[in-house]
């Protein structure tokens, strides 16, 4: 029986905007190019497109030899998903078409496989040109059609991704390097100390606090944390140092969302706390336990790697077998320290499977709160920010430039997130106070979290960089200070 790759691809400018899909097929033994499809189809939106392309591929297979079997490649999760069975079809516009394609070939014959863009360039570029012909007021001809050639030119090596940096493990290769600096100067500080003999009157040992000041990393005099919390524990010594970055320099999920200057009014919100922080410790009365939130990152999902804007709006992927290792190893780590009382978790997928092995490792009930969920990337979800700035350049710009500016096609701005995020701490703070909460979630939530405890300026969300399964903490007293105990720590996977 012969066998058919039928590749497939769908794009919208605008989402919905003018839209085109393109589709192969390729004989599987020999890899040959034996048909191609592309048509500009009008306004759609980009799910509709894939599954135009998809359509249209499986009936050029059906024309070269109904008997064969097809195995189909797209870099749509959620049109692989929906066609394998595994998720629901709930577009009215897309029921009908995966209706369709279901009935081109026997369901016995076709399997579906999720493949990453770059390999799916041939069906991209048909696509692309079939939406060109269509802003010309031209029809796509094979003829014309340079997207073989071009996609065959590309270099087959996957291109170092740039813009968003969601789980870069050069970053916490930094961190490490910049931790065993700093404990090394402290090795050499107090070897010379102790050849010297004992410490200058009225100065402190390396490593110790000066007289009247709290330790970096501790709660200040009157505001420390119960003994079962002890979040402080998860810190490594010396602390985390996170790496920086340009303000060129967002988070995609690649991200799972991504990173922007939160509002310039959050900022302000974060300055009046560390104003109030300035008074002094000394006299500062006994406001008892904080509310202490470990904020853990959720493992990654296929589209982390790729460095793919994941929010709220899109496929909402599940961990990848890599993902689900993380959160294993964050259960084991957390065990180990006992100090965990309450898991509260994000309600999309990869947020409520990480929180459910370390649930189940802990013996602990999970509560979903809407509030800590990732922000709407709106037309943006599942690309690339190179393929964002390609395909909607002013619109990332004007994202880029304002807090204020959503993405295209609807989604959420950072501003409206920031909002959200701010109310969530407070209803948690108030729920929560004396606790230990791990709160699992996502880059954006967690990242405006730490700006807003810092009292930094928007910009800093530029400057940090999030791991998959990473864990921060942050602690909230009853005069709403707060204090940064851990950020981005990444021990436990090692």
């Amino acid at each position: 029986m012969r066998e058919f790759i039928v590749e497939a691809d769908g794009g919208s400018r605008g989402n919905p905007g003018p839209a085109g899909y393109g589709s192969v097929v390729r004989d599987a033994a020999s890899g040959q190019t034996l048909a191609e499809r592309a048509e500009y189809i009008g306004v759609a939106t980009n799910n509709v497109a894939e599954y135009r392309g998809l359509l249209a591929g499986l009936r050029a297979a059906h024309e070269l030899d109904p008997d064969a079997t097809v195995h189909v490649r797209m870099d749509s999760k959620l049109v692989v998903e929906q066609m394998s069975g595994r998720w629901k079809i709930k577009h009215p516009a897309m029921k009908p078409l995966a209706a369709e394609a279901a009935t081109v070939f026997p369901p016995d014959r076709v399997t579906y496989e999720w493949i990453p863009r770059e390999r799916n360039k041939h069906a991209d570029r048909l696509a692309n040109e079939a939406m060109d012909a269509g802003a010309r007021g031209e029809r796509w001809t094979p003829s014309a059609s340079r997207a073989e050639l071009d996609a065959t030119a590309s270099p087959s090596a996957v291109p170092e991704p740039s813009g968003p940096p969601g789980d870069a493990t050069a970053g916490a290769a930094r961190a490490r390097a910049a931790l065993a600096d700093v404990r090394a100067a402290r090795t050499v500080a107090a070897a010379e100390t102790a050849a010297a003999g004992t410490s200058t009157p009225g100065t402190s040992a390396p490593g110790t606090a000066a007289p009247g000041k709290a330790a970096p990393g501790t709660a200040a005099p009157g505001a420390s944390a119960p003994a079962a919390s002890a979040p402080e524990n998860l810190a490594p010594s010396g602390g985390a140092v996170p790496s920086s970055r340009t303000a060129s320099s967002a988070d995609a999920d690649s991200s799972d969302g991504a990173a922007a200057p939160a509002p310039a009014d959050a900022g302000r919100a974060g300055a009046a706390t560390a104003e109030t922080s300035a008074q002094g410790w000394s006299s500062a009365p006994d406001l008892g336990a904080p509310a202490t939130f470990v904020l853990l990152r959720h493992g990654e999902t296929p589209l982390t790697p790729q460095k793919r804007f994941s929010g709220s709006g899109g496929t909402d992927p599940a961990l990848s077998d890599i993902g689900r290792e993380q959160a294993e190893r964050v259960a084991e780590a957390l065990a180990r320290r006992g100090t965990i009382q309450h898991i509260v978790a994000s309600p999309l997928a990869r947020t409520r499977e990480t929180a459910g092995i370390v649930a189940a490792r802990l013996g602990l009930e999970v509560t979903v709160e809407d509030g800590l969920r990732e922000t709407d990337f709106g037309a943006w979800e599942g690309l690339t920010f190179a393929e964002v700035r390609e395909r909607h350049p002013d619109d990332l710009n004007a994202w880029l430039a304002s807090p204020q500016v959503a993405p295209t096609g609807g989604g959420e701005s950072f501003a409206d997130t920031a909002v959200r995020i701010a109310a969530t701490r407070d209803k948690l703070t108030a729920a929560y106070a004396g606790r230990t909460v791990l709160l699992v979630t996502h880059v954006t939530p967690i990242k405006t979290l730490i700006q807003l405890a810092l009292g930094a300026p928007s910009e800093a969300l530029f400057r940090m960089e999030l791991s998959a399964a990473s864990l921060s903490v942050v602690a909230y007293y009853a005069d709403g200070n707060a204090s940064v105990r851990l950020f981005n720590d990444t021990s436990h996977l090692r």
